[in-house]
């Protein structure tokens, strides 16, 4: 089987417009294994692709520009006999407090009543991990606004999706030590919340910045910038071909 990345959207909360939300898809044969990530632009591009509606998602954090595609989503389910219950959402422990008051609590979740949002999808809390159809997924916490607020995915010997973080070098030691492609927020200037080309240059050694892929920028121009620099940056709809995962065995 051919694992593959394709990138729905690469752009951050400003341009997620222009560019689409930060979202991927981690593709086996072709086929959408795992959504990472729901935000409106993102789930139109999943459909847009597809035609068809993501049937397991994983969760980094709950900005709106990340999730604001589960309110789209919780109604096309929870309308749905055959698929009310049983659309996966994978979500760390530490996320789902805010994914519950962002979203979840919201009174009079349907106008008729007798729903809860939950209802719609089948939760599934993680913490180190999770198994998806036979296969170990790793997942690690990343430096975005507060401690235990975001997580980042690893497919063991395959990839590492970053999702919204600062610079970690001492994570990536851990969790892209065996050839993983890294697909890294990076943008031309970092913040306190967000990586800076400058950051991850400084941080990481030039082997790591060989294998990461950049999205979460702010304009195509940026991303020109970055690739002069002699970065890899990824666009809306680009494929990577991933290796074959390590691994099927939690540790």
């Amino acid at each position: 089987m051919t694992w593959s990345l394709r990138f729905l959207g690469v752009g951050n909360s400003q341009s997620a417009v222009t560019l689409g939300s930060a979202s991927a898809v981690i593709e086996r044969a072709g086929r959408p294994e795992l959504m990472i990530d729901c935000g409106q632009e993102a789930l139109t591009a999943f459909q847009a692709h597809y035609a068809s509606l993501p049937d397991a998602l994983f969760i980094t954090h709950v900005h709106m520009d990340h999730v604001a595609g589960l309110e789209r989503l919780f109604f096309a389910t929870y309308f749905d006999p055959e698929r009310r219950g049983k659309v996966r959402l994978y979500v760390p422990v530490g996320v789902l407090p805010h994914l519950q008051s962002r979203l979840a609590d919201y009174p009079g979740v349907v106008a008729e009543g007798d729903a809860n949002w939950w209802d719609a999808f089948h939760l599934v809390p993680v913490t180190r991990g999770f198994w998806h159809r036979g296969q170990w997924y790793d997942v690690f916490p990343v430096r975005h606004h507060l401690p235990d607020t975001a997580f980042a995915l690893r497919l063991p010997g395959s990839l590492v999706w970053t999702g919204d973080t600062r610079p970690i070098p001492e994570m990536l030691a851990k969790f892209a030590g065996t050839g993983e492609v890294v697909a890294h927020d990076c943008a031309l200037h970092g913040n306190p919340s967000h990586s800076g080309v400058d950051d991850l240059e400084r941080e990481y050694p030039r082997e790591l910045l060989s294998r990461c892929v950049l999205y979460h920028y702010a304009s195509q121009a940026d991303g020109q910038t970055l690739r002069a620099r002699g970065h890899r940056v990824a666009e809306a709809g680009d494929v990577l071909a991933l290796a074959e995962p390590t691994s099927t065995v939690s540790p």
